[in-house]
């Protein structure tokens, strides 16, 4: 069985220049039979810190969306687009920054590898970069939200909006907004994955 790359391959990599200014990189976690795989953006300066995906903000709201949307965290494998913190300074605080393209794509090798371990049923991608890194083409949320897409490994992909989204609006109308569409798009996901029996 194939196992997903581990903390000390993506430490060692090199292939853009974002492993100098992190700490350390952070790898996917989960089951490695996981029915169903959650793709976040990158690292943010919590998950930087402590190694491990969606620990900070982002992945205390979305831990929180998926425990009302029902799902088992337990039995979802969790991961991120890119695998090391894009940030520029701010003061003391070190700000999140969009990933480029190229960071995207020399990460790809990993995600790939990510999901031909774990051989998921379904991919829900959280935000644009884990859309844009796992269907290229230019799709957009807007229009991927609602539909059930195809990745090239034959998986089902669902895309939704990734949860700093929300921690990002502007009042707590839009936020509640987000948080709303977040829970009824990883409630459809569970809900698929649960009707359809494992192939292994």
């Amino acid at each position: 069985m194939l196992k997903p790359p581990g903390k000390e391959q993506i430490d060692a990599c090199r292939a853009c220049p974002l492993y100098a200014r992190a700490t350390q990189g952070v790898p996917g976690e989960g089951p490695r039979n996981a029915s169903m795989m959650l793709v976040g953006e990158q690292p943010g300066d919590g998950e930087d810190l402590a190694g491990r995906p969606f620990v900070g903000p982002a992945g205390q709201l979305l831990r929180q969306i998926m425990a009302n949307a029902g799902l088992d965290a337990g039995a979802v494998y969790i991961t991120n687009a890119v695998k090391h913190f894009s940030w520029e300074p701010r003061g003391k605080r070190r700000i999140h920054k969009t990933p480029a393209q190229r960071e995207i794509a020399a990460c790809q090798q990993w995600l790939d590898a990510e999901i031909a371990a774990v051989r998921p049923r379904l991919i829900v991608a959280l935000g644009a970069v884990a859309l844009r890194a796992l269907m290229p083409g230019g799709l957009t949320i807007t229009r991927a939200r609602g539909a059930t897409l195809e990745h090239l490994s034959g998986a089902r992909l669902i895309a939704t909006f990734h949860p700093s989204a929300a921690l990002r609006a502007p009042d707590s109308v839009r936020r509640d907004e987000i948080v709303e569409a977040i829970r009824d798009d990883l409630r459809r996901a569970w809900a698929e994955v649960d009707r359809e029996p494992a192939v292994r």
